[in-house]
C-alpha cells in the first residue's frame, strides 16, 4: 500500500487494560490470588459456580480502584453498583462474570503521556471493578483444551481510555505510563507476560478532516507493549489497505497472531445487550464517604510525573536523567536514599545511572533485588570525594562489593587500593617518569600541554594505581613549567 494512501487517512484507538490487582485474596472470595500455583488448586465453591454460595467485597479491591482513580484525576462515584455480565465460557463456571456497566466507580479522568515530538492528553471515560475469569490452554494437548480456574476471580481493574489516540506509538506511552502509574500505586506488578496487565485495543480508520468514526474492530491476544504496537499498526494498514480495494470493514474481534505477525478474525464483536447486563443481586451498592476518599488521598505516594519535576528542580538533574531514575518508583526511593547519606545529589546519580543501573540490565533484576544497600553506595562515593581512592579503584570496588558484604572501605584496603597522597612518596616517581622521557618535556615545554596526560598516566602506572591522580597532575604541572 502506499504512503498517499496511508497519508489520506488517520487511525482512532481506545485502549481497555485490565490490571489484576496485587491483593491478598480473590474479589468476592477468601482464597489466594498467588500466581503460580498448582492448576485448580486456588479455589472455592464460589469459583466454581456451585449454587448456593454468596460473594463478599474484597475491600481493598475498592481501595486500590479508588487509588486509581485518584491518581489519574477521576470523578469518584459517591453510589455505585455491581452487574452481573452474563456470557459462556469455559472457563467462566459460574456463566456470568461480576463486573459494572452503567455506574463504574470511576470515571472522567485522564492520563498524560510524553512522545519525542509532543506531549498529550488521554482521557479516561472509566475505570471499573470486576472479577477476572479462568484461563483456557490450547497449546498442553493436542486434542483438548485445558482449563485453570486458579485465576477466576482475581481482583481486575478495568481502564477505558477515550478514543483519542491517533498512533501505535500514542498507544505504546500511555500503555507505559499506565504500568508506571499501578506500579507507583502497588496496586498492580504490570507484569504482561504473567497477564497482570493485559490490553485490548479498539482500532478504527477515517479519512483525515472527517468527525465520525470509521467501523472499529478490537483486538486481543497482546502479550507485550511491543505486540500491541505491532497490532495496532498492522490493522491500520490492513483497514486501509482494504478500503482502497473497496471492501468494507466488518466489526469484529480478532487475535494477534504473534508467529505471523498480523491480526486474524476470531468472533463478530458482542455488543452490550448480548452479554444482558443486570444487577448483581447478591452485592449490595458501594458507597465512597468523603472520610474514606480523604483518607486514600494521604496514601497516594508522590507520582513520577511530580517527582521527576522536583528532582530537576531540586537536585539539578537533567530531565533526561529524571525520567530515568523516577520511571520506576523503587529506583527513585534508592536514589533518594543514597542522595541522603551522601548529601551530593550529582555524584549519587552519577553512581546510580552508572553503575547501579548497568548491574541492574546486566542481571535483568529490579532494585528491590539489588544486593548492594543505598548506604554501602552511598559510603563508597564518599572515599572517591574524600581522594581516597580514584575513579578506576571506585569501580573495581563497586565490582567487589557486588560478591562481598564488606564495607567499601575495608575492601579497598584488602585490594590496595586506598589513593596515595603523600608528595614524599610522590615526588621520586615524578622525577623519574621525567628523566626517563625527556622528549616528551621538550614538546610540553614547545606548548604541547595536553601531554600531562601522558605524565599523569606513567605515574599511575609507576605507582600501580595508587597515586592521588591530582595531586600527581600537580607535582608534574609544577616541575616542568618551573
Amino acid at each position: 500500500m502506499s504512503t498517499i494512501a496511508h497519508e489520506k487517512y488517520e487511525a482512532v484507538i481506545g485502549l481497555e487494560v485490565h490490571a489484576q490487582l496485587l491483593t491478598q485474596s480473590k474479589a468476592f472470595a477468601p482464597v489466594t490470588t498467588e500466581y503460580g500455583g498448582a492448576p485448580n488448586t486456588q479455589v472455592t465453591p464460589l469459583c466454581l459456580g456451585h449454587p448456593g454460595t454468596l460473594p463478599v467485597v474484597n475491600e481493598n479491591l475498592v481501595r486500590y480502584i479508588i487509588k486509581m482513580g485518584l491518581a489519574t484525576k477521576c470523578d469518584v462515584a459517591e453510589k455505585s453498583i455491581f452487574a452481573r455480565k452474563n456470557y459462556f465460557y469455559p472457563d467462566l463456571p459460574k456463566g456470568y462474570q461480576i463486573s459494572q456497566y452503567d455506574t463504574p466507580i470511576c470515571f472522567d479522568g485522564f492520563v498524560d503521556i510524553s512522545l519525542e515530538e509532543y506531549d498529550k492528553r488521554i482521557g479516561l471515560t472509566r475505570i471499573h471493578m470486576e472479577e477476572d475469569a479462568g484461563k483456557s490452554m490450547h497449546d498442553q494437548d493436542p486434542y483438548n483444551t485445558l482449563v485453570d480456574l486458579n485465576r477466576a476471580g482475581t481482583p481486575l481493574i478495568e481502564i477505558v481510555s477515550e478514543p483519542d489516540l491517533r498512533t501505535p506509538q500514542e498507544a505504546y506511552a500511555y500503555l507505559s505510563k499506565i504500568k508506571q502509574i499501578v506500579q507507583y500505586l502497588e496496586i498492580c506488578d504490570g507484569n504482561m507476560e504473567e497477564g497482570s496487565l493485559r490490553c485490548d485495543a479498539n482500532v478504527s480508520v477515517r479519512p483525515r478532516g472527517r468527525e465520525k468514526f470509521g467501523t472499529r474492530t478490537e483486538l486481543k491476544n497482546m502479550n507485550s507493549f511491543r505486540n500491541v504496537e505491532k497490532a495496532i499498526e498492522y490493522e491500520i494498514y490492513r483497514q486501509i489497505e482494504l478500503i482502497e480495494d473497496g471492501g468494507e470493514v466488518v466489526q469484529q474481534t480478532r487475535l494477534w497472531d504473534t508467529s505471523k505477525m498480523q491480526t486474524r478474525p476470531m468472533r463478530s464483536k458482542e455488543e452490550a445487550h448480548d452479554y444482558r447486563y443486570f444487577p448483581e443481586p447478591d452485592l449490595p451498592p458501594i458507597i465512597v464517604t468523603d472520610e474514606m476518599l480523604n483518607e486514600i488521598r494521604e496514601e497516594l505516594p508522590e507520582l513520577a510525573d511530580v517527582r521527576r519535576k522536583r528532582f530537576m528542580e531540586e537536585f539539578g538533574m537533567s530531565e533526561d536523567d529524571a525520567v530515568t531514575i523516577t520511571d520506576s518508583r523503587y529506583l527513585a526511593d534508592y536514589y533518594e536514599e543514597v542522595v541522603e547519606h551522601l548529601g551530593n545529589p550529582k555524584a549519587a546519580s552519577n553512581i546510580v545511572l552508572s553503575e547501579v543501573l548497568r548491574v541492574l540490565n546486566e542481571q535483568s533484576i529490579d532494585i528491590r533485588e539489588f544486593s548492594i544497600s543505598a548506604k554501602r553506595v552511598s559510603d563508597l562515593v564518599k572515599l572517591k570525594e574524600e581522594d581516597k581512592i580514584n575513579s578506576s579503584a571506585m569501580q573495581q570496588i563497586f565490582n567487589a562489593m557486588l560478591e562481598e558484604d564488606k564495607e567499601p572501605e575495608a575492601l579497598a584496603k584488602e585490594m590496595n587500593l586506598i589513593q596515595v597522597s603523600d608528595s614524599g612518596f610522590l615526588e621520586p616517581i615524578v622525577d623519574e617518569i621525567i628523566d626517563n622521557n625527556p622528549d616528551e618535556v621538550a614538546r610540553y615545554k614547545d606548548g604541547k600541554k595536553q601531554l600531562i596526560g601522558f605524565f599523569v598516566g606513567q605515574a599511575m602506572k609507576a605507582s600501580r594505581g595508587k597515586a592521588n591522580p591530582k595531586l600527581v597532575k600537580d607535582l608534574i604541572s609544577k616541575k616542568l613549567d618551573d
